[in-house]
């Protein structure tokens, strides 16, 4: 049996893989190829890449994760992101890294588990509301594609860009039940 650090670490992995398969700013960046050919995979990295961070830096500041959210996505996606979802993703993997770092394997699978129905909930409405394949009128031809809400996450988790964004960020109080506190 893995000792109970070994196994948080490995479940803060999961959650960062779940943080940022539902990050809408990251999908579009993958599914719109803003990351060149091998997009999927620099945002296969980045899981690794973001984990590596925390597990490296001792007691990082929220600005500290979103100066280093930033960087990778300008870096590798030539993204800047202005729609205020840094704050909320750096606080997410904030959260989760704490109940790592006290051992709470319970509370950090928890999380996680919420997270992933969470997205699974968002992405069979995102299914529910798409018309048919063949079933567009003109009116829905001549409308401009939606661009997701500020912070908007929809549906499961990677392989990456295989689903659409677009459900709006969910209330506080979702937040709140999903297991993120607001006050870091």
């Amino acid at each position: 049996m893995a000792a109970p650090m070994e196994e948080t670490r490995g479940l803060f992995g999961q959650g960062v893989r779940a943080v940022l398969g539902s990050w809408a700013a990251l999908q579009i960046a993958v599914e719109h190829g803003f990351g060149g050919a091998h997009g999927r995979e620099k945002a296969e990295w980045m899981v690794g890449a973001v984990e590596q961070y925390f597990h490296s830096n001792a007691a990082l500041e929220p600005d500290e994760v979103e100066d280093f959210l930033a960087e990778v996505l300008n870096n590798e996606f030539d993204t800047i992101i202005e729609d205020g979802s840094l704050a909320e993703v750096s606080q997410q993997l904030q959260s989760l890294f704490a109940h790592c770092q006290l051992g709470e394997g319970p509370a950090l699978a928890e999380a996680i588990a919420r997270l992933t129905h969470w997205q699974q909930e968002v992405g069979r409405a995102a299914t529910q509301a798409r018309p048919a394949e063949g079933s567009s009128s003109e009116e829905e031809e001549e409308r401009p594609e939606e661009v997701p809400a500020a912070g908007s996450q929809a549906g499961p988790a990677p392989p990456w860009g295989t689903r659409e964004v677009g459900a709006g960020t969910p209330p506080p109080s979702t937040l709140e039940q999903l297991g993120w506190s607001q006050d870091m």
